[in-house]
């Protein structure tokens, strides 16, 4: 009998052994992540003892490096040259953020079935339709043309290579072990993928499709009344209303009158053919109205240090670990603090010496679709110009994690871009072309790069001429006391409207007429209000000659920002830090008192008169614990479906909600609108019957999800900010829920996934001092303590003091005496 039980125990040892250290289809082999020698029980980490110093020697390097850190696991980099600098910044950042580069390298390059399996082929299958690979290698030729791009694309490589050698099975992050695979070798053309991926993140979507179809349902006259090109009700353009345009504009290119939805050239796109396999994208998601970023500077007048103050906070999805890495970058001729994107080498938002700057998304139309008519079936061949050009077919393998062979995407491109997308409404053939920023040839990163080292105003417009895009509203300010902003990027000439529709693919008047001189991108310096802002509305009034887009962020941020920064004297850093957070609705200070009037002249139950008493005593503000702001947040959203739903939102065809200006404004000045009536019901239903019907309606959703008022109705509840690992799924390393205010169109626009992914404020001088912090820590260990160590800060709405080193032996309260040192093999 014990031989028995002997032979059975063995035998099933052995089917663990087998089981754990084979992988089934997507699931890795367990065995290595569950080993105590390899597994993911070595990720643990303490934090950096105060004499932890490491001396490396390593291939490459033409003199030595030192890097210091702080308490905060914030590296300070001193090289002697820029290969060296760059060298160092790739080491540290994979050394804290390996996994992450590599998964959003593979998300853009798509190449995230190699490692996920089927799952993510559709994600793979978009990138490679969008031309995202097209783009990398367009701009990877010019980055590696020019001696200071090269320099820090090698270098930068070169580091994360020689982190990634040293390499032992035990110490791969977590995540590698989870997926069963080892980190890849890092290339320059990574870089530009991050590019791409931040331009597509920024500058990848567009109304033209959705705008089209309400164009052919409802005709020109609806379209001009609905979907205006300047908000209706309010406004405060970045560019202060009334700036003069002193240059000499080009030519402006004008519409061709037969290029029109229902025009005889439209009348040539009947035909439909099949391809053996399916390349249209899926459809994107709308863009939520509200989301984005600020950023602004005050001069020297307004400020109580007699010199300019400038904030930055970009808004965009949050993620652990962040989607910013901070870094400190020193050589003989450049000391510059800030934020850097992992996989890219420099700072892109932060500060030196003499300057300071930050950016926030213009939102510029340089996302166009193009109605194609090809010869024939083979798409070889399409029509231009009054004659057949040739296509240009791109072969794209996509391997599959448990698949033998490859899934072969063939992707027609014309002048015009990538065909990818449909406008057919079973969106089973490709008949759009994308014409898109992202595959225009630049080198971008020379913006930052110059801009890292820039000494003051006349560096900084330098630096500017090196931007592609996507187009950012570059705010400046420096210690000879200027402040300025830049709609900057590399933007196309274009007639009016030219991408608010379709555009027709045969005609070459449709085609992008050149750029718009990149002197005459809107810009303002020291101008006399004594501030200058933006957060991501209108770039300028109607007055400026070219056009950028028709449609931008609601107006409410930057309204509030400018209400503030204008009654603002004797600033300091707290002031603008306190800004950051501000909680306050303009869109409830504009519309609720109207609303409020409907209700009080309406029938209400005890529940929801007892809801109107509260919301008639609240002081707009969106703080974590306010409950008037969770039913007006959740009233706003389903008020604007019950008015458009019935006409704009369709099973077959996409379409696009007027926007939340033209819907403020309909309800305060045309209450007798048709639209306020629901057309899918037989009676006819008015303004005040939709504003009350949806009331009652929020006041169910909140019942439903939150039981009866009380505090659990606390905005903060309603809201449920969370932030969660990059890979969506591995729920552990998500943060936990968030007590936090704030919402979309509120200057602190933090909403259940998006908010302020970095707050920054400096105070420049004869010697800086700068705050900043993003939501979760250094590290992408979760094993880390540096994983969410500034999480806490972040949600109180605190700032850290960024320590701004000017030799490596510089001594600080917080600077640990740890480091390490690299030095040439």
């Amino acid at each position: 009998m014990k031989f028995v039980k002997a032979i059975l125990s063995i035998l099933v040892v052995a089917g663990l052994v087998f089981v754990l250290n084979r992988s089934w289809g997507p699931v890795p082999a367990l065995g290595s992540f569950l080993s105590p020698f390899t597994g993911f029980w070595q990720n643990g980490e303490n934090p950096v003892p105060d004499n932890s110093q490491v001396s490396l020697k390593v291939d490459g390097l033409t003199d030595e490096v030192i890097v210091r850190f702080d308490d905060t696991g914030v590296p300070h980099i001193f090289a002697k040259n820029d290969y060296d600098l760059f060298f160092a910044q790739g080491y540290i950042t994979a050394k804290d953020r390996l996994w992450q580069m590599e998964l959003q390298v593979r998300a853009a390059s798509g190449r995230l079935s190699e490692i996920l399996g089927p799952a993510t082929l559709p994600l793979d299958q978009k990138s490679r339709r969008l031309g995202m690979g097209y783009g990398a290698e367009a701009n990877l030729k010019l980055g590696m043309s020019d001696k200071r791009s090269k320099t820090a694309l090698t270098g930068y490589s070169a580091g994360v290579n020689a982190y990634i050698d040293q390499l032992a099975p035990k110490d791969l992050p977590v995540e590698y072990k989870l997926l069963g695979y080892r980190p890849e070798v890092w290339k320059p053309i990574n870089t530009m993928y991050m590019l791409e991926q931040m331009t597509l993140m920024l500058a990848g979507r567009s109304n033209d499709l959705s705008i089209s179809n309400v164009l052919k349902k409802y005709g020109q006259e609806v379209v001009n009344q609905l979907f205006p090109d300047y908000p209706m009700l309010q406004e405060s353009p970045i560019i202060p209303a009334g700036t003069k345009w002193n240059f000499p504009t080009l030519p402006i290119p004008v519409k061709n009158p037969l290029s029109s939805s229902d025009s005889p050239v439209a009348q040539i796109f009947n035909s439909k053919y099949s391809l053996a396999n399916n390349q249209v994208l899926a459809p994107a998601e709308p863009k939520p109205e509200g989301i984005g970023s600020n950023n602004w500077a005050v001069g020297a007048e307004k400020s109580i240090t007699g010199y300019p103050i400038l904030a930055n906070d970009p808004h965009l999805e949050l993620t652990i670990p962040s989607i910013w890495y901070q870094v400190q970058l020193h050589t003989p001729e450049m000391n510059v603090y800030g934020v850097s994107l992992p996989g890219i080498p420099s700072v892109i938002i932060g500060f030196n010496q003499n300057v300071a700057w930050g950016v926030t998304n213009v939102d510029a139309d340089v996302f166009d679709l193009y109605k194609i008519k090809f010869k024939d079936s083979t798409h070889a061949q399409y029509w231009h110009e009054n004659q057949w050009k040739a296509t240009r077919k791109r072969e794209e393998l996509i391997y599959v994690k448990g698949k033998t062979e490859p899934v072969k995407e063939n992707v027609f491109y014309t002048h015009h871009g990538p065909v990818s997308d449909t406008d057919q409404p079973d969106g089973d053939v490709p008949n759009l072309a994308i014409k898109w920023i992202g595959h225009e040839p630049g080198n971008s990163f020379l913006t930052f790069y110059e801009l890292n080292k820039a000494k003051n105003y006349d560096d900084y417009r330098k630096a500017l001429t090196y931007y592609v895009g996507p187009a950012q509203n570059f705010i400046f300010a420096d210690n000879g006391k200027n402040i300025a902003i830049t709609v900057n990027g590399k933007l196309p000439l274009k007639y009016k409207d030219q991408g608010k529709f379709l555009l027709d693919g045969t005609d070459p008047m449709d085609d992008w007429q050149g750029w718009i001189p990149a002197e005459q991108n809107p810009f303002v310096k020291n101008p006399t209000r004594g501030f200058v802002s933006s957060a991501n509305q209108s770039s300028t009034d109607p007055t400026y000659p070219y056009y950028i887009n028709w449609l931008f962020a609601p107006s409410e941020r930057g309204i509030r920002i400018n209400e503030r920064l204008t009654a603002m004297t004797k600033a300091n850093a707290d002031s603008l830090r306190m800004l950051q957070n501000d909680n306050f609705s303009v869109m409830a200070r504009t519309i609720l008192p109207k609303l409020l009037s409907v209700l009080r002249a309406s029938a209400l139950s005890p529940t929801q008169k007892a809801a109107e008493i509260t919301l008639s005593g609240w002081n707009y503000q969106n703080n974590p614990e306010s409950i008037p702001a969770a039913i007006f947040e959740t009233w706003m959203p389903l008020l604007q479906e019950s008015i458009w739903n019935d006409e704009f939102n369709s099973d077959s065809v996409v379409m696009r909600y007027p926007s939340r200006d033209r819907t403020m404004y309909m309800i305060l000045n045309q209450p007798n609108e048709k639209w306020f009536d629901n057309v899918k019901t037989p009676q006819k239903e008015t303004m005040p019957d939709v504003v009350l019907n949806s009331f009652k309606a929020s006041l169910d959703s909140l019942q439903k999800w939150h039981g009866k008022m009380s505090p659990e109705w606390q905005w903060s509840n309603v809201k449920g900010t969370e932030i969660r690992h990059l890979s969506r799924s591995l729920k552990p390393f998500n943060a936990p829920l968030l007590k936090t205010g704030g919402g979309a169109g509120i200057v602190n626009a933090i909403t259940k996934r998006n908010g302020p992914s970095w707050r920054m404020v400096v105070e420049l001088g004869p010697a800086p001092k700068a705050y900043g912090i993003y939501p979760g820590g250094q590290s992408g260990n979760p094993g880390s303590p540096y994983y969410m160590n500034l999480l806490k800060k972040w949600e109180n709405g605190e700032l850290n003091e960024l320590i701004f080193l000017s030799s490596p032996d510089q001594q600080h309260s917080r600077m640990t005496s740890s480091g390490i040192t690299f030095k040439k093999n």
